[in-house]
């Protein structure tokens, strides 16, 4: 055969490295979140690796009845861990999931679940449900400090004890799929009404 002019060459060889470049560039559009191991992922709060079903449980709401998380199978759930008299970062938390139901449609739940069964007392989770406008958008679920405590080990919660900014800091507000696995974890430096509603909402699309 004969041997093509060194020109020709130099073409095609600069024709594939902006090829690659091009290529490069159309995959390294910014995702929305990181997961837990590193990798992309569709979400802004941090994706639990996949398969993890949720932790059960059942305990009492604010008027009294029973509420088992195993009831909200079929529905994206929002588990989130506080207490009625922690102060400013509590009600910041239960803002910002007010925001985004919000901005979602029905049929997404809401469960507030005590870390502090002493201090929620009846009249202190009126009042709070009452002053961040989440009376009957949210249930707020409380039981005794022993029904409790295997809850706050199998979520990672900290201790109601700690100084009040850090238990707001580390406490966790989980987002369970339809399936009833746990998928996307939020602490509070990450927790924004439209992060949370975007999470949300990528979980509701997707297929059962």
């Amino acid at each position: 055969m004969r041997a093509r002019p060194a020109g020709v060459h130099m073409r095609a060889a600069l024709l594939a490295a902006l090829a690659a470049a091009l290529i490069g560039c159309s995959s390294g559009r910014p995702t929305s979140g990181v997961s837990s191991s590193g990798g992309s992922s569709r979400f802004i709060g941090a994706a639990l690796p996949a398969g993890v079903g949720a932790r059960d449980f059942t305990l009492s709401d604010e008027a009294g009845r029973r509420v088992s998380l195993a009831s909200y199978r079929g529905a994206v759930t929002i588990v989130a861990f506080l207490y009625s008299t922690c102060g400013g970062e509590c009600a910041v938390i239960a803002q910002q999931i007010r925001g985004a139901l919000d901005q979602l449609p029905k049929g997404v739940a809401a469960l507030l679940v005590s870390a502090d069964p002493a201090a929620d007392t009846h009249a202190h989770v009126a009042s709070f449900l009452a002053a961040t406008s989440l009376a009957g958008r949210v249930r707020y679920l409380t039981g005794s400090e022993r029904v409790l405590r295997p809850v706050w080990r199998a979520y990672d919660v900290p201790p109601a004890s700690s100084p009040s900014p850090r238990f707001a800091r580390a406490t966790p507000l989980v987002l369970i799929d339809r399936a009833g696995r746990e998928r996307v974890l939020f602490q509070l430096e990450a927790l924004t009404p439209e992060a949370l509603a975007h999470d949300v909402g990528v979980l509701l699309r997707e297929k059962p």
